[in-house]
């Protein structure tokens, strides 16, 4: 590990320009490209006292043992370069997206004499106009059927063509109409040369202009009596819209747009490109990345830009680009893009109608490719062990912890307050043994109070069952009815909170007051993903790429979901039940800012109308629509002094969520199963 100071620039000797830098670890390997506006000012972040680095920028700067920069004219140009330098470099602590090879196009030779439309994949080549990309090989292939009946473009391959020209017979698709057979002289050059640019035309997105036309034909065969001919055009028009409809528009103004979205975590990112040409989307494509360096979601965009039109250029670069957050500054990256289409680009943020409707779409598609690639990661079974040894490893366990146990807090500004408990076993989710827990009194009124309420609550149930049962062989805790075990009977090897240090210590006490000293507590704080261990003042930091921190740091999302789904459905059904859902034109957040302000619906109702007024958000007549409503929906039917808006005072009782005889408002954990609501 080097000594980041050893290899520190002289005071003076950076210069205050825009630049590309570059860091070298011992073996002169590029392991860290990144530009700045000025050089001086950016290379000194990385100098700065250890313990205030993030902790992967703190680990690039003592990986690397030198770092050098190149002087440019503009950050344009920083752009650029640094680009380059990162698909020559690979520097490990770049963010870097997976491949994106395995995408097939439907590209069109232009660069041939006779033009071949063919699926094509891998690096893109000069004078060869590409489609999509598309999901599936089979789509393209689809599509090319249906429009081979209007234009017959050579599809085979040179061996082929060169047969067919030697023999003088064209192929299967010659004789049945889907080629044009320039092999054996059925067309000229020029002629298939037209035929393959109306195919580019129509893919590119320029359809009403072409089915017009063919309408226009097929209109005068009809009156020429050419009838077999308009009945043909008229099945070419039919397989056209055909195809069409194989892409619905999504964008009325037959826009031309790349929208990309970013779905992410701390530790990686999935990005998510839907190409729409012409209004209607004509591919896609996803990356996923690790989070090697601590970059924004505006980075990660920039990123995905680089990678996306780094190579391309005209027509390729589309006039608009929509993304999630805007890279800081976007000037440059604006002008880069100019520079690549050749004209203006519009790079933006949709912010409402139907591009940003589609956005929420991308964004969507982004999130899925996220969990389905945590998902297939946490499948693979040697993955998953690898994973419970670093953990014993780093916790100092005396075995693999195949059974853990996460807590979450969940709450509105210290109302309804949750708790959940999920499971994992073996590394894999177990649903049937999530739980439910509702925090009352004073507990609510912080996390650490809830945290210990909650494990003190579960681990005194676990006691009981065990007291009933007795002791038990191989983990199993059998009831006398039928001889299932006991969910609560089962004890973790390891219990996980999501939180610090104070999370850590509250738990470790709930479990010490009930004499529990086998059951190992940690704690993973959102922030840095740092695992705090009771009585320790220093983290145990995970390698980012530690297959037991990714595991860690899905039981604590899980738990994180649970929970706050479970508080959402509270909080709406209490807010359901309520006497303002009658108020017309009230929604969820001013009824929530009412009662907040209020305490309960019954001072709320006692309330003149200016003091409700004093509600942020809650004008003068909603305000005396609120009097009126709660006024009618009372049991006396109070009236209102419209000379002083006051309401008169009524006797109500007090509306609490749970009875005294729920299990849960008893203080026990919720035994429904652990299904989300």
């Amino acid at each position: 590990m080097a000594d980041p100071s050893s290899y520190r620039p002289r005071p003076g000797e950076i210069p205050d320009s825009p630049g590309v830098y570059r860091f070298r670890d011992e073996h002169r390997r590029v392991i860290y490209v990144g530009k700045a506006k000025s050089l001086r000012q950016r290379l000194a972040n990385y100098f700065q006292d250890l313990a205030s680095l993030h902790p992967r920028t703190r680990t690039m700067v003592t990986t690397a043992a030198s770092v050098e920069w190149t002087v440019v004219s503009t950050e344009v140009e920083a752009l650029q370069l640094e680009y380059t330098w990162i698909k020559e470099f690979d520097p490990r602590f770049n963010v870097k997206y997976r491949d994106d090879k395995s995408y097939p196009y439907l590209a069109v030779t232009m660069n041939e004499e006779f033009p071949r439309v063919q699926v094509m994949r891998g690096q893109k080549r000069k004078g060869v106009r590409y489609f999509g990309p598309y999901g599936h090989a089979w789509a393209i292939r689809d599509t090319v059927d249906l429009l081979l009946r209007v234009f017959p473009v050579r599809t085979c391959s040179a061996g082929v063509f060169r047969n067919a020209e030697r023999t003088g017979r064209p192929c299967l698709l010659g004789y049945i109409g889907k080629c044009s057979a320039p092999c054996v002289a059925r067309i000229s050059p020029e002629d298939h040369r037209e035929l393959a640019e109306e195919f580019c035309d129509f893919m590119a997105g320029r359809t009403g202009t072409y089915l017009r036309r063919l309408e226009k034909q097929m209109m005068e065969a009809a009156d020429d009596m050419e009838y077999e001919r308009a009945a043909r055009l008229r099945d070419d028009i039919e397989a056209l819209r055909k195809a069409m409809e194989k892409n619905a528009v999504v964008l009325t103004d037959a826009t031309d747009a790349d929208l990309i979205a970013v779905a992410e975590d701390e530790l990686e990112a999935a990005v998510q490109i839907f190409h729409v040409r012409g209004g209607r989307v004509r591919g896609q494509r996803g990356w996923v990345t690790d989070k090697v360096e601590d970059v924004t979601t505006g980075a990660l965009v920039e990123h995905a830009l680089q990678q996306l039109y780094g190579e391309e250029t005209g027509d390729s670069v589309p006039k608009e680009v929509l993304v999630p957050a805007l890279p800081d500054p976007i000037e440059p990256v604006q002008e880069w893009l100019t520079g690549r289409r050749g004209s203006n680009v519009s790079l933006r943020i949709p912010q409402r109608g139907d591009k940003k409707a589609l956005m929420e779409t991308v964004q969507r598609n982004a999130q899925q490719a996220l969990a389905l690639h945590k998902t297939k990661r946490a499948s693979d079974l040697t993955t998953r062990s690898r994973a419970l040894e670093e953990i014993a490893g780093a916790l100092d366990l005396d075995s693999a912890p195949l059974r853990i146990e996460c807590y979450d807090i969940s709450h509105l500004q210290g109302e309804d307050v949750v708790a959940s408990m999920v499971v994992f076993e073996d590394g894999l989710q177990r649903k049937s043994e999530y739980r439910r827990f509702q925090i009352k009194g004073f507990a609510g009124q912080d996390d650490v109070r809830s945290m210990h309420e909650v494990i003190t609550r579960r681990f005194r149930r676990y006691l009981a069952e065990k007291e009933q049962t007795g002791e038990w062989a191989d983990g199993d805790a059998l009831t006398e009815d039928d001889g299932r075990p006991r969910r609560f009977a089962y004890p973790p090897q390891l219990v996980v909170v999501d939180g610090g240090q104070p999370q850590v210590a509250a738990a470790k006490r709930a479990l010490d007051e009930l004499g529990i000293d086998d059951i190992a507590v940690c704690g993973l704080a959102k922030r840095l993903e740092e695992v705090w261990l009771p009585d320790e003042e220093d983290p145990v930091v995970l390698p980012r790429t530690s297959e037991g921190l990714y595991l860690l740091q899905r039981v604590r999302d899980e738990a994180h979901r649970f929970a706050i789904t479970y508080q959402r459905a509270k909080r709406g059904k209490r807010l359901r039940a309520s006497p303002l859902d009658d108020v017309p034109g009230l929604g969820d957040t001013r009824k929530q800012a009412l009662i907040k302000h209020f305490g309960s619906v019954k001072k709320l109702r006692s309330a003149t109308i200016d003091q409700i007024q004093e509600v942020p958000g809650i004008g003068r007549k909603t305000a005396e629509t609120i009097a009126v409503a709660l006024a009618q929906a009372a049991p006396a039917a109070p009236a209102v002094n419209t000379a002083t808006g006051e309401i008169m005072e009524e006797e109500e009782p007090e509306t609490t969520v749970g009875s005294p005889g729920d299990p849960v408002s008893a203080g026990v954990p919720d035994d429904r199963r652990g299904q989300e609501t």
